[in-house]
């Protein structure tokens, strides 16, 4: 149950409705400062529509994130935004193969994001040898928007967590079919 009241756009001024335009409850719980949710909005936003990150590399990363931080909200929602960005039932089993050592057919720029993605969640920050052997297979474009995407979904995840946000029932299939490790 989550430690903040979800409110609906009724609970909002009418300047501030907009900010559910997509009524989820991690956004139901974030409207409570309208101000944070723009900013929060405003990252998530280029994140998902204006940065030039490969969107596949990018949902998986996020995955990999959620997958770590055992994170059933995330990892739930990004399942199925995977889907919509091209990653597959394939991706995620290697996904989660990957994660403990076992080998997989992923290729060698996604395996470092992966990596990348497991460092930044783990230890704080990506090793040098991963951030170097990626700035051979991108642009430091490609690479700082990558960067910034693992670091704001680890802020994601411990958000989730801190705030107890309930998974929605249309999200729960997603955890049927890939159950987070215990």
């Amino acid at each position: 149950m989550a430690r903040l009241k979800y409110l609906d756009k009724s609970d909002l001024a009418e300047k501030d409705q907009d900010l559910l335009a997509r009524n989820i409850n991690l956004f139901r719980a974030l409207v409570h400062s309208p101000n944070a949710a723009r900013a929060f909005s405003g990252l998530g936003g280029f994140i998902r529509h204006k940065s030039k990150a490969d969107p596949r590399l990018r949902e998986l990363a996020i995955l990999q994130v959620g997958w770590l931080a055992k994170s059933p909200y995330e990892w739930s929602h990004h399942v199925k935004i995977g889907y919509d960005f091209g990653v597959t039932d394939d991706d995620i089993k290697a996904l989660i193969d990957d994660t403990v050592g076992k080998p997989t057919k992923l290729d060698d720029t996604t395996k470092l994001v992966l990596k990348l993605a497991r460092e930044m969640t783990l230890d704080g920050g990506g090793s040098e040898a991963t951030f170097t052997a990626l700035g051979t297979k991108m642009s430091s474009e490609l690479l700082l928007d990558l960067t910034m995407t693992i670091a704001f979904y680890n802020a994601v995840v411990r958000m989730l967590a801190t705030l107890q946000i309930d998974v929605e029932p249309d999200y729960m299939p997603y955890l049927e079919k890939y159950p987070l490790p215990k």
